[in-house]
């Protein structure tokens, strides 16, 4: 009896294709693997600082993360906003993460499509005009006005296949399309 045959992993980009295609294969004969929910908790420490601890998640039909130690993120303000500059503040944060999804994004489905990437540096910037979180105008929209992103990809790919990549991001899409958010508040 001759033993099977050893499958190397295809690791395109850092990611295992495989594995990746593997994945998408089980999300589409079922689609409850393809359901995550991700969680956090926040607690204000005062002023302009408040700390948000990131630990567990359920996707892919089970539990994750459930025997490591949570990450801890803080948030705060600069001085000119009246802060101490402790921690990026929350927008700062937002950029972050947009930018961080859209490179991986980027990344994942190329690797999917065999599309090598040897380097991506990306800037990320976003224009906030106060006057609406302060109220003092209505007009003006409480959040970023616009936010631009550029990306330097080291790839034999052309720029639109690669911008057409970028357009998975999910933070991308939460970002630019808008999600419905229901707060409910309890105070005791």
């Amino acid at each position: 009896m001759s033993a099977a045959p050893i499958v190397k992993p295809k690791i395109v980009n850092g990611v295992d294709v495989n594995a990746l295609r593997d994945i998408g294969a089980a999300m589409k004969s079922d689609a409850e693997v393809a359901k995550f929910n991700f969680r956090a908790t926040n607690r204000w420490i005062r002023g302009d600082k408040n700390r948000t601890t990131i630990k567990d998640f359920s996707g892919a039909c089970g539990e994750h993360r459930n025997n490591i130690q949570a990450f801890v993120v803080d948030s705060a303000e600069p001085d000119v906003l009246l802060g101490h500059d402790e921690a990026p503040n929350a927008l700062e944060w937002m950029l972050h993460a947009l930018i961080g999804c859209i490179v991986t994004t980027t990344a994942y489905h190329a690797a999917s499509r065999d599309i090598a990437i040897e380097a991506i540096d990306s800037q990320i910037e976003g224009d906030l005009d106060l006057r609406g979180f302060m109220g003092i105008s209505p007009d003006v929209r409480k959040g970023y006005g616009a936010i631009r992103v550029r990306m330097h990809v080291k790839t034999k790919a052309e720029p639109p296949t690669i911008k057409k990549l970028a357009q998975f991001s999910p933070v991308l899409d939460v970002v630019s399309r808008s999600v419905p958010v229901s707060i409910d508040v309890e105070t005791y």
